[in-house]
């Protein structure tokens, strides 16, 4: 066999050309490097194999009375014109790909292009000895029927090249044009596609996406802007709604400290005065759970200050009502009870300020009462590796010291006060035949209680090292380091 080769040189740049072709197959993705150095040498034999028979591809082939040779020689001399442009555009696609990465896709298939344009022209002015100029000429002429014929897909050509060289977005950020939300998934010759929140693919011709409006929401890539709006009446005191408001967004620890959130009066007129609460997260796929969130605490917080959402049908009065027994009403645990029930546990319960930053309750310590939240905003912080980690914040309505009214026990997290807080109190000698005595109320407790220590287990636990299995190799690359 290798004699043959040997002794039949043709045959052997063929086979360097069909070994090329299957190994950049063969070779994955993950070996980009080797797949280069293969090209690079594959080539370098395919040349030095042609130049050592005498068939410059600077010249036409040789061997002009044995047709068939002749011919086998010249498409071997234009197929190293070729073989030498892909390999050129292999490593010029490399270089950029690391200096400019995936987003200059498209520079490097014009570059490409033009390379193998020009590979072309010169295998056909130096193997097959065609007049050059002739060839120009009508490929000028047919360049400017084809522009003519393609002019808005020409248009969409090179806008995508403007906005691949400017980059108002890259791939995998989220943007806006005019008005159409998504994340790129590609950036291609004619168009950006974009993939929406609800899961569908939006295709924007690059000629518009050039002429738009472009929000980026990914820039810059740590935080992104959230923002949600509310009406209240004009008759409550702006700066009541703004406190109450302030401690909503308190509430929500997902929103970024730098910068931190802020509340703004947006307008104001006789139907009503409209708020906003901004502020920043640091991933997109959060906007949605804090918009959810903050509306859910803004309606807490401000019914807790007495002020109630603007809205076409006014709510039913309730000033006739204690605090305590408006507190008995917002709260999910006691919405069970009975008229004259909710009346009786609002007898029972005693108000209790606590200043910013005070313990309500340690942890390990065994509570001998109920703490209902009526305003303010609580955080939990919980030990883990030795450090103090805040896990949760709570709101108006929400219960502390439920362990040890059930079963006599502690959470290991320490229960403080973020904001100034009022927490209605009610003593374990009371609630505790009240529980025994309505199965539903206890069954909500223990059902608070089960998915709290749930929760402290799984921030605490300590999470297993996965050791690495060494091998040969690892251990040689170590022994040799």
């Amino acid at each position: 066999m290798l004699s043959l080769l040997a002794e039949h040189p043709l045959i052997c740049a063929l086979v360097l050309i069909l070994i090329d072709l299957v190994l950049w197959r063969l070779i994955g993705a993950n070996h980009h490097n080797w797949k280069l150095l293969v090209r690079v040498v594959i080539f370098s034999l395919y040349s030095v194999l042609l130049f050592n028979e005498g068939m410059n591809p600077l010249e036409q082939a040789p061997w002009v009375d044995n047709v068939p040779l002749h011919l086998a020689a010249t498409g071997l001399e234009i197929g190293w014109w070729l073989f030498a442009a892909r390999t050129l555009t292999v490593l010029i696609g490399a270089a950029m790909m690391q200096s400019v990465g995936h987003t200059g896709r498209l520079l490097q298939d014009l570059l490409g292009a033009l390379i193998f344009l020009i590979a072309v022209i010169a295998a056909l002015a130096y193997v097959l000895d065609l007049p050059v100029k002739g060839v120009l000429a009508t490929s000028g002429a047919l360049a400017i029927i084809v522009g003519l014929a393609l002019q808005s897909t020409l248009s969409d050509v090179f806008s995508g090249i403007v906005l691949n060289t400017t980059k108002p977005y890259q791939l995998d950020d989220w943007i806006a044009i005019d008005g159409t939300e998504g994340r790129v998934i590609d950036i291609d010759w004619r168009a950006t596609r974009l993939q929406t929140s609800q899961g569908s693919m939006i295709v924007i011709p690059n000629s518009l996406a050039a002429k738009a409006k472009i929000t980026n929401f990914s820039r810059p890539s740590d935080m992104f802007g959230v923002s949600i709006s509310l009406q209240v009446s004009p008759h409550v005191r702006p700066q009541t709604v703004i406190d109450a408001l302030e401690r909503a967004m308190q509430g929500c620890r997902i929103l970024l400290n730098h910068p931190g959130p802020k509340v703004a009066l947006k307008g104001s007129s006789p139907a009503g005065v409209e708020y906003e609460i901004s502020g920043f997260v640091a991933q997109m796929s959060e906007k949605r759970t804090v918009c959810n969130q903050l509306y859910d605490l803004a309606y807490r917080h401000l019914r807790a200050s007495g002020v109630c959402l603007l809205s076409s049908v006014e709510p039913t009065p309730t000033s006739g009502l204690s605090r305590a027994r408006a507190l008995i009403d917002s709260s999910p645990i006691f919405s069970t009870l009975r008229q004259e029930e909710k009346e009786t546990f609002s007898q029972n319960m005693t108000p209790q300020n606590f200043r910013a930053g005070e313990t309500i309750l340690a942890a390990g310590e065994v509570s001998n009462h109920l703490f209902i939240i009526e305003s303010g905003v609580v955080t939990v912080s919980l030990i883990r590796h030795g450090m103090p980690m805040e896990s949760g914040r709570m709101g108006p309505g929400e219960v502390i010291g439920e362990a040890g009214i059930l079963i006599d026990s502690s959470v290991p997290a320490v229960f403080s006060a973020k904001t100034a807080c009022t927490l209605y109190r009610i003593e374990k000698a009371y609630l505790r035949p009240c529980l025994e005595a309505r199965h539903d109320i206890n069954d909500a407790m223990k059902t608070l209680l089960d998915y709290r220590l749930h929760k402290v287990q799984e921030l605490t636990q300590e999470v297993p090292v996965v050791v690495q299995k060494k091998g040969f190799l690892q251990w040689l690359l170590k022994r040799t380091g």
